[in-house]
């Protein structure tokens, strides 16, 4: 039996997962790091956490699976993306990461309009200038740090400095490449004419593949530490949302993928890059080959729920540790006990400013309409009815380029909830299934690399027989007309939001 490996860089840690050809998993391994906030709204992350979290994961795997290095043929990376990560000519890194939902860059995007124009930018990237992404955070190192941004050497994505730890290569791929800001998604090549009118040097960007191309191999340093063999393939990879959606079959027009993670995606796969005049909606290249997709974000989704648990949930989290249960099982129970509308309570998920469908960094989040009849359970509802509306003004704008939708697939941590998965079927008025590919980005990496070692013909191959569908939610007619108002007053609240 060969094997292919799987490393997800996330937020909150990486996970590493081995896989048979056949798409089984047979181990996994995650380890966690931390988040820095030097300032409201400012988000760091210190990569050599991540390559830590790497090594100790690779070796779990082995150990734990008893699978030779020599019998895993291939690996693949995932990773949060846009974050900035910085290298110097010594192949030291230069700083902390500033990772996707930092939020400082509010200046720098406004140049970045000046100098090229919203049309342009869209015309090229795909996308307005958004503070997520990673020319505003290098632009921002330029003008505020520029005793490092002259030791700048590469700029990497964290998946491609795990590459480059590995592999000793600098190399990105498309889908990742794409939400730098500095790719031409039409070419799937860096942008030239951005870059000149920038002044930002091309040869500071690494080698950009597509997603199943083999960009390098394991050195024999990485080989003696983890086990792995001398040589295996590393492929290009993709970014954690590409990753995902080819981990739960999302790579033809018509399936769409609704991703409850830290932020919220919705996502779909379209043969030709479409684009949202207004940049509500980012399109960037997917990693499936000749083919782009079209992705709606929301900062705050199970980054609020996480939030809420770790500043009013003392008491739940001390009875689920009594009754040795997840305290996100736990808190899921108890927003069942409320009812569709949560008496009245919404909630606005604006915790790291937005994205979509709002580009709006500074906008502040809230509970709406709280009296004296409400209790935490409703509050805990709240947050799950509210990341689903923003969830929806994402499938209402792709739904509005005229994207076919046949198929509605939800995964992530927030989808491991019954009741979210309820509540999201409601208020989206769509049949959804769940995926039996609980690895997600894990899996689309492995998949990707097991096409670029030849183990599997092409990516749509690949998926068609291992990815199958598992649970069917369907939407409760009791609920659709009581969501569909409320999400008329839920919709008229952002303008009253935005100045506070």
């Amino acid at each position: 039996m060969r094997y292919l490996l799987g490393l997800d860089i996330g937020t909150s840690g990486t996970k590493t997962a081995l896989f048979d050809e056949l798409g089984n998993t047979i181990a996994t391994a995650t380890y966690g790091y931390e988040l820095f906030q030097p300032q409201a709204g400012w988000a760091e992350q210190n990569p050599e956490d991540w390559w830590q979290a790497c090594l100790n994961g690779i070796k779990d795997v082995i150990d734990n699976s008893k699978v030779s290095g020599s019998d895993i043929k291939g690996i693949g990376l995932s990773g949060q993306m846009h974050g900035l990560v910085l290298v110097d000519k010594n192949y030291n890194v230069i700083r902390d990461s500033i990772i996707w939902c930092d939020q400082r860059t509010e200046k720098q995007c406004e140049y970045m309009t000046k100098v090229l124009g919203k049309e342009k930018l869209i015309e090229i990237t795909g996308n307005p200038a958004l503070t997520g992404f990673t020319l505003s955070k290098l632009l921002w190192v330029r003008d505020n740090e520029p005793e490092n941004y002259e030791k700048v050497y590469k700029v990497l994505l964290p998946k491609d400095y795990i590459r480059f730890k590995l592999t000793g290569v600098f190399a990105t791929e498309v889908s990742d490449a794409s939400g730098m800001q500095m790719l031409d998604i039409n070419t799937r090549n860096w942008s030239d004419e951005l870059l000149q009118k920038l002044e930002i040097d091309r040869n500071i960007l690494a080698d950009v593949y597509e997603s199943v191309v083999i960009s390098g191999h394991v050195t024999e340093e990485v080989a003696k530490l983890t086990g792995l063999e001398v040589g295996t393939g590393v492929a290009g990879g993709a970014g954690d949302q590409a990753a995902g959606a080819v981990g739960s079959g999302i790579v033809k027009e018509g399936i769409i993928s609704t991703v409850i993670g830290s932020s919220g995606v919705v996502f779909a796969s379209t043969d030709t890059p479409r684009f949202d005049k207004e940049g509500r909606v980012h399109t960037l290249c997917h990693a499936v080959p000749n083919k782009w997709h079209v992705m709606g974000v929301t900062q705050g989704a199970g980054l609020s729920l996480k939030w809420f648990k770790e500043n009013f949930c003392r008491k739940e989290i001390d009875e689920a540790k009594e009754k040795n249960i997840n305290i996100y099982d736990y808190l899921s129970k108890e927003a069942a006990g409320s009812k569709a509308g949560a008496n009245g309570v919404i909630y606005m998920p604006y915790l790291m400013g937005e994205r979509t469908p709002h580009i709006d960094p500074n906008v502040k989040g809230g509970f709406v309409g709280v009296s004296l009849i409400n209790n935490h359970a409703d509050f805990v509802r709240s947050i799950l009815e509210g990341v689903s509306f923003s969830l929806k003004n994402c499938l209402d704008i792709i739904e509005d380029m005229k994207v076919e939708i046949t198929d509605v697939r939800v995964s992530g941590g927030g989808a491991e909830s019954e009741v979210w998965r309820q509540i999201l079927a409601d208020i989206f008025n769509y049949k959804l299934s769940t995926i039996k590919a609980s690895e997600g980005p894990a899996l689309g990496v492995a998949i990707l690399a097991g096409v670029g070692v030849g183990i599997y013909e092409s990516v749509e191959d690949a998926c068609e027989k291992i990815i199958k569908g598992q649970d069917v939610v369907n939407p409760n007619c009791d609920n659709i007309a009581l969501y569909d108002k409320i999400y008329k007053v839920y919709n008229s609240l952002y303008p009253r939001l935005k100045d506070i």
